[in-house]
């Protein structure tokens, strides 16, 4: 049976760190002869990171496995400061693209573990934000993965009166509130960030998600299924009562008799999820009535460059003026191609590298 309407959710699909982490990669496929080397998936998508794979980087789980002088990347996702400390031994080229986001949660908890605080650190076991950012303060953290750990968590505080909660940043709001009431109601001086560590983009999106959740007969969720706020966006969207929800990395994946009959389908993308995906998602949906945009937010948070690619920017810009007959010299100071950072989409120079 056809699909009759596409709800599509806005936002959806690339948060800011996200965009700032493939451009950044991007960059040093252009610069670099290959291959270069990427420390953890680069973002949690399965066809972001075989895009770059055919471009020639090699995803390592070890730094140790990168040669000496190699150009190397740092996930998104923020490594652990002894990783960080290895990786820029040996001569290498390292750029670190761990989101805003992830690293004021690393100082949270550095600073709050200086201060004689027990963190208590809501995420994922095993996930790559969760390893990273429990290794800060190993000593002082606790991971707290569901709201029932808390039995174990909670009778060996030293001092009620120093007790931090953290989050992962890309967990959905309902698996960071119950956790959060049930501490502070043991411990009301509990302390935690003045807003909370949970990714705005995560937030808007899963807001989206709900606002067409609650109209849609069924809901399709692009992204991986590695891909935390991915699958807390199916857990969203099951929460606001949507019957039927799927999820796949693209439209090869999407099968429209699976949708049981569907006219209302509603449609979203995790933050690693680029959108060209969307698109073709929505191609193989072929909706008879067209696609409906429903709009909760408007997102223009940009992240720059990672400090050591800014540094190269005006070099980069003679060199890109250079191939294509230029002036080298007027081109690093006026600006070029690679100062215009913010004005590039990521998933457009993402798909014109592939070409």
């Amino acid at each position: 049976m056809p699909v009759d309407r596409v709800l599509l959710a806005q936002p959806r699909g690339y948060c800011a760190g996200v965009e700032m982490a493939i451009k950044a990669l991007a960059w040093m496929v252009r610069v670099f002869e290959p291959p270069v080397y990427c420390y953890h998936e680069i973002v949690h998508n399965r066809l972001v990171v075989d895009r770059f794979r055919d471009l020639g980087v090699v995803f390592v789980d070890d730094v140790d496995e990168v040669p000496e002088g190699a150009p190397l990347m740092l996930s998104a996702h923020g490594s652990a400061p002894e990783i960080v400390a290895t990786a820029r031994s040996r001569n290498r080229f390292v750029v670190n693209a761990v989101c805003p986001l992830v690293t004021k949660v690393h100082h949270e908890a550095k600073v709050r573990a200086e201060k004689g605080f027990t963190v208590l650190y809501v995420g994922h076991a095993g996930h790559d934000e969760a390893v990273g950012t429990l290794a800060v303060a190993p000593e002082s953290m606790q991971l707290v993965e569901h709201e029932e750990d808390l039995d174990d968590v909670l009778p060996e505080v030293q001092d009620p009166s120093k007790v931090a909660l953290l989050a992962q940043t890309t967990l959905s709001m309902r698996d960071w509130e119950g956790i959060m009431d049930r501490t502070r109601e043991q411990f009301p001086e509990l302390w935690t960030a003045t807003r909370n560590d949970l990714c705005f983009a995560t937030t808007n999106r899963q807001a989206a998600l709900t606002a067409i959740a609650t109209r849609a007969e069924a809901v399709v969720v692009i992204g991986s299924a590695n891909s935390s706020n991915t699958i807390a966006l199916t857990k969203v969207a099951r929460s606001a009562g949507c019957p039927l929800v799927l999820r796949v990395d693209g439209p090869e994946e999407l099968f429209v008799d699976e949708l049981d009959g569907a006219r209302v389908v509603g449609v979203t993308a995790g933050a690693s999820a680029p959108e060209d995906l969307v698109q073709a998602v929505i191609a193989k949906l072929d909706p008879a009535e067209g696609v409906e945009p429903v709009y909760v937010t408007d997102e223009d948070e940009y992240f720059p460059p990672p400090r050591e690619l800014r540094e190269l920017v005006p070099a980069l810009d003679g060199l890109a003026a250079l191939m294509v007959g230029g002036n080298p010299v007027a081109a690093r100071r006026r600006g070029g191609p690679f100062s215009d950072d913010r004005g590039m989409d990521a998933s457009l120079v993402l798909a014109e590298l592939a070409r």
